[in-house]
């Protein structure tokens, strides 16, 4: 972590140039407000007939301690050998007609952008974050999804329906405590990760490097590792969606998460980065088992996760065909976008088709049309909302670095492209390119930073 000076206010100045060049909303027009405020009240109780009354169980939410837009709440429940994981989403659609005015406008966004001060939300604040959030404050709408885990960490989607929930908590990973929650996570999170290492999952989590509000109107630049509760919450909702994706892969239908893996190339150019690392990859070891060893507290080892993940072609979404069943690399199992509806439009779509699915029932009008028109929308949104971060993080740490031109920095060499070499500061939460056709990944190099450009966000090194 490392706290940014900013007399200048370079960083509150670059963040407003960054909204209006990626035309980040500032909020929703008065008609979509007033759509999502009058859909609240048109709502009111649930329906008896349409919604199962579980507010019985005890669920949790666990997310970042600031986070309000709670997309999911679970509870566990031991059934034999096995583990019964209720995992309840907010159910967005409860207030969203096809085709009215915030569904145009959720299409528009695709997904909720994140910035350090602030973000531009799917839907508008009072279904976002009030009346759609799974928070503990009262009765919330919710479609729980009932997945079975057996002995061996396989999973299958017992039963899903629309119910009325009471979330008992609201949990956060920097906080959370093992007796806040519920019985059986840890034991259940183990068993998931167990399975996803007899899959052979090539999932790479690497430290993130991130802009945080600091809480005080100022920010930190950080590399942020996975906390152990967040890697473990993440595991439950890895079992969700995949157990989705299991449902839809049956019933021939759906929309998917789908990752190749890196082809014979990536992986040729991974082991020449490796002995360079100082990594041992034995010639009979295939990726994914090499991956199984790395830590991301080691800085080699956080640097081959970061060229892994470089490697490997890009996520995307992809309608159910027949003659090309659905496969995420990084999982080793089909997989979908189920669990984040208050965030993701597609999953929205993706939980009226499984609810259709389990209930037997015809699937709803303009499902399948969605399907076919959600992957170019959502991979728009995510290119757009990953340009966002890099410049983000681009300004953070030209603004950092703006008085230090001159300076010598100890840095690693992560990737060579050409003549253009991939730099980790050591002393500083910093990655940066310089020209230097004579360097080899896994070099410790010397650099002198000869230009920060605040304005354009860019940095400018050469070899020492």
């Amino acid at each position: 972590m490392k706290a940014l000076r900013d007399p200048d206010r370079l960083l509150t100045q670059g963040l407003a140039q960054i909204r209006e060049e990626f035309s980040v909303p500032a909020g929703f027009p008065p008609e979509v407000t007033e759509a999502a405020t009058a859909a609240v009240a048109r709502a009111g109780a649930p329906p008896p007939g349409e919604y199962t009354d579980r507010t019985a169980r005890p669920f949790v939410t666990l997310d970042p301690a600031g986070a309000v837009d709670l997309d999911q709440a679970f509870c566990i429940e031991a059934a034999g050998a096995d583990w019964l994981l209720h995992y309840a989403i907010a159910d967005i659609g409860a207030f969203v007609r096809d085709g009215d005015v915030i569904d145009r406008e959720a299409w528009a966004r695709g997904e909720t952008t994140y910035l350090p001060d602030g973000k531009a939300s799917l839907y508008p604040p009072v279904l976002s974050e009030g009346a759609a959030s799974l928070l503990p404050d009262g009765d919330r709408r919710a479609v729980v999804l009932t997945v079975r885990v057996d002995p061996a960490g396989a999973v299958q989607l017992d039963t899903v329906e629309r119910a009325v929930i009471r979330s008992r908590a609201k949990l956060a990973y920097e906080t959370v405590r093992d007796t806040d929650l519920p019985d059986g996570f840890a034991p259940l999170a183990a068993r998931l990760a167990a399975a996803e290492q007899a899959r052979g999952a090539a999932r790479v989590d690497p430290p993130e490097q991130q802009v945080e509000s600091n809480g005080r109107g100022g920010f930190a630049l950080a590399f942020r590792p996975a906390l152990p509760a967040e890697q473990r919450n993440a595991a439950l909702s890895l079992a969700a969606n995949m157990a989705v994706a299991r449902a839809m892969m049956d019933a021939r239908t759906g929309l998917f998460r789908t990752m190749p893996e890196p082809d014979a190339r990536a992986q040729e150019r991974l082991r020449a980065t490796a002995p360079a690392l100082h990594i041992d990859w034995p010639a009979g070891q295939s990726l994914d088992q090499i991956e199984a060893t790395l830590d991301p507290a080691k800085p080699p080892h956080a640097a081959f996760m970061m060229a892994i993940r470089r490697a490997a072609p890009g996520a995307g979404y992809k309608p159910f065909d027949p003659a090309e069943p659905p496969w995420h690399a990084a999982v080793a199992a089909p997989y979908a976008h189920a669990t984040a509806p208050l965030r993701r439009l597609a999953d929205r779509f993706v939980l009226e088709a499984v609810l259709a699915i389990a209930g037997g029932r015809p699937m709803p009008p303009g499902i399948e049309e969605a399907f076919t028109r959600l992957p170019a929308v959502m991979s728009r949104a995510a290119a757009r909302d990953g340009r966002i971060e890099r410049e983000v993080i681009n300004l953070a740490e030209t603004a950092m670095m703006a008085n230090l031109e001159g300076c010598r920095f100890h840095a690693t060499v992560t990737d060579v492209r050409g003549d253009k070499a991939s730099l980790h500061l050591r002393d500083l939460p910093v990655i940066s390119t310089m020209l230097a056709p004579e360097v080899f990944p896994g070099d410790d190099v010397e650099v002198i930073l000869t230009h920060a450009d605040p304005v354009h966000r860019t940095l400018t090194f050469t070899p020492a």
